[in-house]
């Protein structure tokens, strides 16, 4: 059929099975705008900022394993998007983000609202266009999908001209791809992997290394029946969180940085990695030198650039995650989960020895305790969400998440702003389930407009904000490496932040206490609006354990004895 560049845009989205798209308007997306007013074969959700509607499609996506899709006009709409899709880049989220341009003609004029979008976000998307002629949309917004989900996920960028939008051309979405230059590998070889289950019969200190990979490729229960078979113990990367469930006996814990201390100990005296679905990360790896130094490395992975670009990978696998998994299930008979009986003890010592833990104060809530109390009262009833700061990393330790695409954060780039608008793709994902968003008095503020579309589109988002009046990761580190020079971080000049819930059409609580902490949350989700708590914390409270930057596993900071000096 002949239509409309601007119909084809709305066509294909309804052919891909999209029920929610986030955006804004303006005038070079103004065709397509108009189309959309027109159908009703998918919600719009009109944030209050571009970066807003790029991390909402984030969370949408990480919520329901879908395609999240984004919607901005030219010029400073697309560069307050580019914060969004470099951080789904980093975290391989599949995205289609629609930019308008300016038209045709005036490409490389400086016209008004013209921005080399194309150019800027090569850099920050798995793939990107520029539309010249609208009979080249229906095969380019069909590649951008399949691109964007397949392989390693990530954002891909369609830049459309205005006039393009307006063009008639024939519609065609029944139409086979042909990439020649892009064939993702999905089946591990056979042999490599075949080696790699004699490899792990043969350890006497294997370890399950689980990354974020997992989770983009819907294979955490595989890996879970596979962990539970060979009785191999189980680290988990930050963006791995929910693969195992947090009673697990395998779960060792959080990996790295601020890793659990039996964690990264069991990484240091490992005598084979499992890497599955992970990219050994700086912040996973600490000194890259030492970091399981006596391991050999099995390392699975979609992406070939990843295997052996910073570890040394002796039984490399290229395919997804799912494919292998299952392969090595169908071996898992040469394994003898008895064999490894003396290394699970080691590492149950290495957890009594120095536990995942934090010392409670008679005069002001403790952070953790906030993150453990909504695990307790929520548990699986809730996504959860976050920001980024100290409260990231409290969450990831103690939140006991039960499952995966339970936890929304930004990992690789570390995106503040990013947890109250990905909150709000999460709830419109998974509606039955709470939407929660741990965040803090810095982070909250950078997207706080995002109330307005909460309240507009009635998504009952619970915001929990663990205020202790300073901008926290860079305030520790500011205490433990720069002699106690808070330069800039001490955010005691605040705003109201109940009221300006209330403002905005919202409900709002501050509390200081744990029993109005409790009174607070039952009644943020018996009303099922979006909310502000704002919890007071202790204000010099540090993540612990931490690794320094460049540090080894082994050499953590611990969390003093209580008493100590």
């Amino acid at each position: 059929m002949q239509i409309s560049g601007a119909q084809m845009v709305i066509e294909a989205l309804i052919a891909e099975g999209v029920d929610t798209v986030f955006g804004y308007p303006g005038g070079a997306i103004m065709n397509v705008y108009d189309e959309i007013y027109k159908q009703n074969g998918f919600q719009h959700i009109l944030n209050r900022h571009e970066q807003a509607s790029v991390h909402a499609a984030e969370g949408y996506a990480k919520a329901s394993g879908k395609v999240g899709v984004a919607m901005i006009t030219s010029g400073p709409g697309f560069t307050n998007a580019v914060t969004g899709m470099a951080d789904a880049y980093m975290d391989s989220i599949p995205l289609v983000v629609i930019s308008g341009q300016v038209p045709m003609s005036l490409i490389g004029t400086d016209a008004f609202q013209e921005i080399d979008a194309v150019g800027i976000s090569r850099s920050c998307t798995k793939h990107n266009y520029l539309v010249t002629d609208a009979a080249d949309l229906p095969r380019i917004l069909k590649e951008a999908f399949y691109i964007a989900r397949s392989g390693r996920p990530g954002p891909v960028h369609v830049d459309i001209p205005k006039d393009v939008t307006a063009q008639i051309a024939e519609f065609n979405y029944d139409i086979e791809l042909d990439l020649e230059t892009y064939k993702p590998h999905t089946k591990g070889n056979p042999r490599q992997i075949k080696k790699a289950m004699e490899a792990i019969a043969s350890a006497k200190r294997p370890l399950f290394y689980l990354g974020g990979g997992i989770i983009n490729a819907n294979a955490a229960y595989e890996v879970r029946e596979l962990v539970a078979k060979t009785g191999i113990p189980a680290v988990e990367t930050f963006m791995a969180r929910g693969t195992l469930s947090h009673d697990d006996k395998l779960l060792v814990g959080m990996l790295g940085m601020h890793g659990s201390y039996a964690a990264n100990m069991a990484m240091s005296e490992t005598d084979l990695v499992i890497a599955l679905g992970a990219r050994f990360d700086d912040r996973v790896t600490g000194k890259l030198s030492e970091f399981a130094k006596n391991a050999a490395v099995i390392h699975v992975d979609i992406d070939p650039a990843s295997i052996s670009k910073l570890v040394n990978a002796d039984f490399p696998i290229v395919g997804d995650v799912k494919n292998v998994v299952n392969d090595m299930l169908e071996q898992v008979s040469v394994v003898d989960s008895a064999n490894y009986e003396s290394w699970r003890e080691t590492i149950e010592n290495f957890a009594e020895l120095h536990p995942l833990t934090y010392h409670e104060d008679a005069e002001r809530i403790k952070p953790q305790w906030v993150i453990e109390r909504v695990g307790e009262l929520l548990g699986d009833d809730a996504n959860i969400s976050t920001d980024v700061g100290q409260h990231q990393m409290w969450t990831a330790q103690f939140y006991p998440f039960s499952r995966p695409r339970q936890f929304m954060s930004s990992g690789g780039l570390g995106t503040m702003g990013f947890g109250f608008p990905a909150a709000l793709g999460v709830k419109a994902a998974m509606p039955e389930k709470v939407s929660v968003n741990f965040t803090g008095d810095g982070s909250i503020l950078m997207n706080v407009q995002e109330l307005m579309t909460a309240v507009e589109k009635k998504i009952p988002v619970i915001n929990i904000i663990l205020n202790n009046n300073y901008l926290g990761m860079v305030r520790q580190w500011q205490t433990l490496f720069y002699d106690k020079r808070h330069s800039e971080t001490d955010l005691s000049v605040q705003p109201d932040f109940v009221k300006l819930s209330e403002a905005f059409g919202g409900i709002g609580y501050r509390v200081s206490t744990k029993e109005e902490f409790d009174a607070a949350l039952k009644d943020a989700v018996e009303k099922n609006v979006v909310a502000f708590i704002e919890v007071i914390v202790h204000r010099m409270e540090n993540v612990m354990p931490m690794v320094p930057a460049g540090g080894s596993l082994f050499n953590m900071m611990l969390l003093e004895k209580k008493g100590s000096k």
